[in-house]
């Protein structure tokens, strides 16, 4: 996992670079602040048009879609917060199997939802039919 946040790290770090050297030769002199500031706003911006046309296409299936992706992402921030934590503080190996079989552990249990949503609304379904059916028959 350490590998891992140093790669990455250093991919940002170059890409950092790359940009403040391509804003200069734009002819902007750009602190890291205002660089973020930029970089993030527009990156923000093109992600929630994506993410809201995306969503709002979700929604026409069903809202469990939109509520599954939105905890999927809290816990990925989440898991891979403890995983530094637990490197910075000692406790804990920091790996990164363990932010993945985390991950999993979510999806199971969430699988294990869906099926037991799907079999009450299958009973429920039945049996309104059911019902209806014996109703007109009397």
């Amino acid at each position: 996992m350490g590998e891992m946040i140093r790669f990455t790290a250093e991919i940002v770090n170059t890409f950092h670079d790359i940009l403040q050297e391509l804003f200069k030769g734009f002819g902007f002199q750009l602190n890291d602040k205002e660089l973020h500031f930029w970089i993030f706003g527009v990156l923000g911006i093109i992600f929630f048009l994506f993410i809201h046309v995306l969503f709002k296409w979700i929604s026409t299936l069903s809202i469990t879609g939109i509520s599954f992706l939105y905890t999927f992402t809290v816990l990925v921030v989440i898991v891979f917060a403890i995983e530094i934590q637990q490197k910075i503080t000692g406790r804990g190996n920091m790996e990164f199997a363990d932010a993945i079989i985390g991950l999993w552990g979510f999806i199971a249990f969430f699988a294990f939802y869906l099926f037991f949503r799907l079999l009450f609304y299958f009973f429920f379904s039945f049996n309104k039919k059911r019902k209806k059916s014996t109703k007109y028959r009397t």
